[in-house]
């Protein structure tokens, strides 16, 4: 996979420096493509061979994860669709699809909330908690804003998300480009994060606060217990602007472990296509 490289378009909104870069045609709806915590555009390198000839996809970086990695006052999800909107707003952007990864979804949920159905009148979610977060998962959160175990509690989390994967892009994305980001910024992701499911209860919820609510997709690999999945279904089956596609991939990354299918996903449901789900 590429580096971080200069070759970024870099922008100064909200009093910081935020990168990205603009690929494809201009064909409806502009892809907009958002990467979780402590993770860069390069998340979604294997995405864009099959968008290039057909969609225009614009990967934003969050401040502080770009080109420009000097340190930032803290900031959350608000402060990432702060950031979201300036930029797309400068690029002349009108009607989108928000692709997130992750804990990206707290501001891909934020950003259609603030701009409306009308600009955001689609959404997709990609392995992003539905529920109320496991024990060990809201543990490893708190280990790593510990500071004598961040490493070790970040450890675990890299273990589950590779499940036991021989994936080398995975490898890298993970012991490169993710233990790249320091201390500082995996102890702001957890908290943010712990914030998000102590003040919604969950990305379900959230999005069934939406003022406005319109399709959202979720796409996922993990995890693959029967309760989980049957907890989407079941919310599916209650709010029908809601669906869910298990991709069936190894890890925690669909974008990289299963290009394919993901792109074949966000083409379908991005065209209005609502059969795809399951």
């Amino acid at each position: 996979m590429s580096t971080v490289s200069s070759d970024l378009k870099c922008v100064e909104v909200n009093g910081h420096s935020i990168s990205y870069d603009d690929h494809g045609a201009a064909s409806a709806p502009v892809v907009v493509m958002l990467s979780g915590w402590c993770q860069d555009h390069r998340l979604f390198d294997p995405l864009l061979p099959h968008f290039t000839d057909t969609h225009r996809v614009i990967r934003i970086d969050w401040r502080g994860h770009g080109v420009d990695r000097t340190p930032v006052a803290d900031f959350g999800y608000p402060e990432q669709a702060d950031d979201v909107i300036a930029v797309l707003d400068l690029l002349g952007v009108d009607i989108f699809l928000p692709v997130s990864t992750s804990h990206g979804g707290w501001a891909n949920i934020e950003v259609a909330e603030r701009l409306g159905a009308r600009r955001v009148p689609r959404s997709i979610v990609i392995d992003w908690i539905m529920t109320t977060p496991p024990a060990d998962f809201a543990a490893g959160l708190a280990a790593i804003q510990d500071h004598e175990r961040w490493t070790e509690g970040r450890q675990d989390l890299f273990d589950t998300w590779l499940n036991g994967s021989s994936n080398a892009v995975v490898g890298h994305h993970l012991n490169k480009e993710m233990a790249g980001f320091d201390f500082e910024m995996w102890a702001r992701s957890c908290r943010v994060i712990a914030n998000g499911y102590e003040r919604w209860g969950s990305p379900l919820l959230r999005m069934n606060a939406l003022a406005e609510q319109r399709p959202v997709r979720h796409l996922f690999s993990q995890p693959t217990a029967d309760e989980y999945v049957r907890a989407q279904q079941d919310f599916a089956a209650e709010h029908p602007w809601f669906s869910y596609h298990q991709v069936g991939g190894e890890t925690h990354f669909p974008t990289l472990d299963s290009p394919q299918t993901v792109a074949e996903q966000i083409r379908s449901f991005g065209s209005g296509d609502d059969t795809t789900a399951g």
